[in-house]
């Protein structure tokens, strides 16, 4: 065994003071200040994956005894080794159980073996070091956990080193050493606590957690325990049962239990075979969307619809022609004395002065008709001829005032009676009224010839016959392969409903033919009690899960409001007790759709699940994150940086890129003092190599 690198003790564990400088207030009381149980120190990378020769990562958040800056920040390119480094920290602590992210479906062997740098000497091992803090019993413990291995290793696995601060190997501690782990963070929630963007995306846009989630949130509510213990108890009854049967009884039992075998077997074979065809669906649904986006982009559709298409130009240009034949109507009659506006103004006010001319005149006339019979009555009164030419004269002054302002000597050339006057008003009005008409056909006529227009252009961009033929049967073939996909998940599911159906049948039956033949009152007694207790564990269970739930609602909600600073979006967040999905509601209990978040706000919301389910399972431990902005935008990248980042947890270990933490948000980390070291990995593409340095992009 190769002997480790010592193990520096570091200072000893102490609270962090509040730096944040943010306002608002955080989910807890004090985010900054934490019950530390765990810390990593340091991480040793000799011949890894892309990291050549010995290499060494100082971990530690400590920058002094009084002051822990929690976050430790590594910058790299894609593809330059930030995933490997999180697979360094699962593999050390948990070896061949490791959840890695590049082991696939590879056995413990063949993915140590894809893990050895492909430069490395044969002579010298691959060696991955962790050293870790964590308190036992209030005294703080350091180990490092060293792991070693050949190309191609002979046993199909590594070796495992614990060394502890005395420079010893602890070999009992190696001998337990899962179930030793498993006490400090366990597997099953240890995806809550090192966890990649695209786990974060998956969980974003999923109705329902994924399975690794659902197991830690079992895993976290102990749901996990109860259920075991069920089994156990189950094991036992039957065992017992077994015991007290008869040999006919005993072949009966083996035989059920046989065929209960035979159908969970089945039935988890059917799983799996349900769990791959979900995941090649999506890849379907995504291939027919694009086979039918190409079919609609590339003229498919309108040439399918190309005969529909001439159809509806004939039925617009049939439109059009008709409305054109209207306006050759509207042109045979009043219309084209639109033509001449002015000059039928121009007649219509002369023959309206003429007609007041002539009314005038005649109003004269007749005037002076009566003032001539009031004179020759005059005459025959025998009055003095003087009184008789005064009143001449003053009514001939006063016919000459009356009409002082209306001269009859202008020239009259129309000549209009009433009745012309009457059928030049009846024009005018007959013309306005085409003229409206005109009007309305015109815009009937503009818009058809825009419509022929557009079914031109449609057709104009159809797909050729040959290029029609192959888009149509590239969208029939992914129509085909999803239906297909579609059919065989339904008859599968149908197939799990039946081995359910079956299975509990079987069970039913075992519990049936066991009891009856059992023979002996303390074995009776013992199912008796088992029944009770498991009776008993369900509603434990039920009773746990709402307990946990309830306080697992109210952190998420907290975290989510934190990280989003919009008080007035959610109200309250439920979750569902047999799948784990969310659902939000707004100040008045109504649903608030999930498709209503954008896609930051949904990813904002995954990450206060991931947050408020590592703060409800009670253990303070680090924090590691791969890719943890890729695809937020400005606004929601500045709340995690500001709010998440340095307030998730002691330690807390950023993965990213470039254009992820930039250097605005590398800055506003850097002026909140909460990056207490920087790393950059450096990857060479000619050598196929990284090399870890003290700094990061800028």
């Amino acid at each position: 065994m190769v002997a480790p690198s010592p193990v520096v003790a570091p200072p000893p564990v102490v609270a962090p003071k509040n730096r944040g400088r943010h306002g608002g207030a955080t989910p807890t009381s004090n985010p900054n200040v934490f019950l530390i149980i765990m810390i990593f120190l340091e991480l040793v990378l000799q011949n890894f994956g892309p990291y050549a020769d010995r290499q060494v990562i100082n971990l530690d958040p400590r920058i002094d005894d009084d002051n822990i800056r929690p976050i430790i920040l590594l910058g790299g390119m894609n593809g330059g080794g930030k995933t490997t480094l999180m697979d360094a920290i699962r593999l050390a602590l948990y070896g061949s159980r490791a959840q890695c992210s590049t082991r696939g479906n590879l056995s413990y062997a063949d993915f140590l073996t894809q893990c050895v740098n492909n430069k490395a000497d044969p002579v010298n091992k691959t060696r991955i070091e962790l050293v870790f803090e964590h308190i036992e019993d209030d005294k703080p413990i350091q180990y490092r956990v060293v792991r070693t291995w050949e190309k191609n290793p002979k046993d199909g696995k590594d070796s495992l080193g614990i060394l502890g601060a005395d420079e010893t190997w602890p070999q009992s501690l190696v001998n337990i050493w899962d179930e030793y782990i498993e006490n400090i963070l366990p597997l099953g929630i240890s995806n809550l606590f090192l966890f990649d963007g695209e786990q974060v995306k998956e969980l974003a846009e999923q109705e329902i957690p994924p399975t690794v989630v659902v197991d830690a949130i079992n895993a976290l509510l102990g749901l996990e325990l109860a259920d075991k213990l069920a089994i156990d108890l189950e094991i036992l009854v039957n065992r017992k049962k077994k015991e007290n049967a008869d040999t006919q009884d005993l072949a009966k039992l083996e035989e059920i239990e046989s065929r209960l075998r035979e159908q969970s077997n089945k039935k988890a074979a059917t799983e799996a075979e349900l769990n791959d065809l979900q995941k090649d669906l999506k890849e379907l649904e995504i291939k027919h969307e694009e086979a039918v986006n190409k079919y609609i982009a590339e003229g498919g559709k309108i040439a399918a619809e190309s005969s529909k298409l001439d159809t509806q130009k004939e039925n617009e240009v049939k439109n059009l022609e008709n409305v054109r034949q209207e306006l050759c109507e509207l042109a045979e009659g009043v219309l084209p004395l639109a033509l001449i506006p002015n000059l039928l103004s121009q007649i219509q006010t002369q023959a309206e002065k003429e007609f007041k001319i002539q009314q005038v005149q005649l109003a004269k006339d007749v005037l002076i008709a009566r003032d001539q019979r009031l004179l020759n009555l005059l005459n025959q009164l025998n009055l003095e001829l003087e009184k008789i030419n005064n009143i001449q004269t003053f009514l001939v002054e006063d016919i000459n005032n009356l009409y002082a302002g209306n001269s009859s000597t202008e020239t009259t050339w129309l000549n209009a009676d009433e009745e012309s006057l009457t059928l030049l008003d009846n024009i005018i009005y007959r013309l306005q009224t085409a003229q409206n008409q005109a009007n309305k056909k015109l815009l009937e006529l503009q818009n058809y010839e825009e419509e022929i227009l557009g079914i031109e252009r449609q057709i104009q961009t159809a797909a050729t016959p040959e290029e029609y033929t192959k888009l149509k049967k590239d969208r029939e073939k992914t129509q085909g392969e999803l239906t297909k996909a579609i059919s065989k998940i339904e008859l599968l599911n149908r197939t799990l409903t039946e081995l359910e159906t079956a299975i509990n049948q079987g069970r039913k039956e075992l519990n049936e033919y066991t009891s009856d033949s059992l023979k002996h009152q303390s074995t009776e007694h013992l199912i008796n009690a088992a029944t009770k207790v498991q009776q008993t564990l369900k509603i434990f269970r039920e009773k746990l899960t709402l307990r946990k739930l309830n306080k697992l609602e109210e952190e998420v909600k907290n975290c989510f409001l934190y990280l989003l600073h919009k008080s007035d979006l959610v109200h309250r967040i439920a979750i569902d007790a047999k799948t784990f999905s969310l659902s939000l509601y707004d100040l008045n209990g109504k649903p608030v759709p999930k498709h209503r978040l954008s896609a930051g706000e949904k990813q904002l919301l995954a990450i206060a699940f991931l947050w408020g389910l590592a703060k409800v399972s009670g253990k303070h431990l680090p924090i590691a994150i791969d890719t943890p902005l890729g695809r937020l935008d400005s606004s929601h990248r500045n709340n995690l940086v500001e709010r998440y980042f340095p307030a998730a947890s002691h330690q807390v270990i950023l993965l990213s890129t470039d254009t992820e933490i930039s250097k605005p948000e590398h800055q506003t980390l850097k002026e909140n003092e909460a990056i207490a070291r920087e790393y950059l990995l450096e990857y060479n593409s000619k050598n196929r190599e990284t090399t870890i340095k003290e700094g990061y992009f800028w």
